[in-house]
């Protein structure tokens, strides 16, 4: 087993991150911005390197500084928590090519469900339901409009970069798949740096539903059943429960078979989640995968019995999976409640 692991992260997951590997034995690195000099997982971690200011750009975003302190303390993997480099393609595959090792997916698996509008062709490759929609790139509001007409209203615009909600229109008729169109292209073009938008069907009274799944360096892969987040705001998750009320135990096996189908064509290692958006008759389609912790984990962790930084690390490490699908079952159930500070004088911003 590694002897010590730096957590390039901060706050709460480097907490967590921390905990599991100080029960498994395992030593700390913490790297902090000078915010964070005086933090909880500073004081937690067996040992801690100054990163740089507190802009996330001058600290927690630096790639080779961090390989740099991972080397230097001894530490054989880093362990990404989420946000920041989590999902850094680029990241993943540097750390490995400096003789670390990347506690989550290979790079290729990061890469190949980066990308919305590639995500999207892989899944229906691997025969995962998606929603009906064109998966290329749209060059023009009256292409957009003509695409629209032939799915059906309604539609939604989407950025192929996009997430958080960013870069996403929902369109009844053509006035608004013209306008949308153009404004999510501005949005993605602002945000991402990247204009590409697609068009797909919008999914009515839709739910918000996604598959845990836990995947090893052997080509094994099980899900860990799912968490519903459909209660929202501006498209950002609020409350998170698992199981969910309003799934069918059948519904619950076909979506994590077709997760694990997904996962197993990008030879997915490490702790994932695939999410779907459900319909009202309990339909599903494939909307992205996140190739990283979720910060809602813990819910699913309550129900199963198992930590998912621990599967993490031993997954990394090279071990098998100890345990098959039908081990896994659902004991009990969990709600988290994610809190968010909005400013009423900047229209709640």
């Amino acid at each position: 087993m590694f002897k010590k692991i730096l957590i390039a992260n901060r706050g709460e997951i480097a907490c967590r991150v921390i905990a599991t590997a100080q029960r498994m034995g395992i030593a700390t690195v913490a790297v902090y911005s000078d915010a964070d000099a005086g933090a909880r997982f500073v004081q937690m971690a067996d040992e801690a390197v100054r990163l740089g200011p507190p802009p996330s750009r001058e600290s927690y975003l630096l790639g080779d500084k961090i390989i740099e302190a991972a080397k230097a303390t001894g530490a054989q993997a880093i362990h990404p928590g989420y946000g920041f480099l989590s999902e850094n393609e680029a990241f993943a595959r540097k750390v490995e090519e400096q003789g670390l090792v990347f506690i989550g997916p290979k790079h290729h698996s990061i890469a190949a469900m980066g990308d919305k509008i590639a995500s999207k062709k892989l899944a229906d490759e691997a025969k995962v339901n998606t929603i009906p929609g064109y998966n290329d790139p749209i060059d023009t509001p009256e292409q957009a409009v003509e695409i629209a007409q032939g799915i059906g209203y309604p539609v939604m615009i989407k950025a192929s970069a996009g997430g958080g909600g960013k870069g996403l229109r929902v369109a009844f008729n053509d006035k608004e798949a013209h306008e949308g169109f153009s404004a999510c292209r501005n949005e993605a073009r602002n945000s991402f740096g990247d204009d590409r938008v697609f068009i797909e069907k919008f999914v009515e009274q839709p739910r918000h539903i996604e598959i845990q799944v836990l995947g090893d360096a052997h080509g094994n892969v099980v899900y860990l059943n799912e968490r519903e987040c459909s209660i929202q705001r501006r498209h950002q998750k609020v409350i998170e429960e698992a199981p969910s009320p309003f799934i069918s135990e059948a519904t619950r096996k076909a979506m994590g078979e077709q997760a694990v189908q997904l996962a197993k064509a990008v030879q997915y290692q490490s702790a994932g989640t695939v999410e779907f958006v459900v319909g009202k008759d309990q339909d599903f389609y494939f909307l992205e995968m996140n190739t990283r912790l979720q910060v809602e984990h813990p819910v699913t962790e309550l129900i199963t019995g198992l930590d998912l930084v621990e599967q993490m690390i031993l997954s990394a490490y090279g071990e098998p999976l100890a345990f098959k699908q039908d081990d896994l079952k659902i004991n009990g159930w969990a709600i988290e409640s994610r809190l968010y500070a909005e400013d009423p004088y900047r229209k709640f911003l």
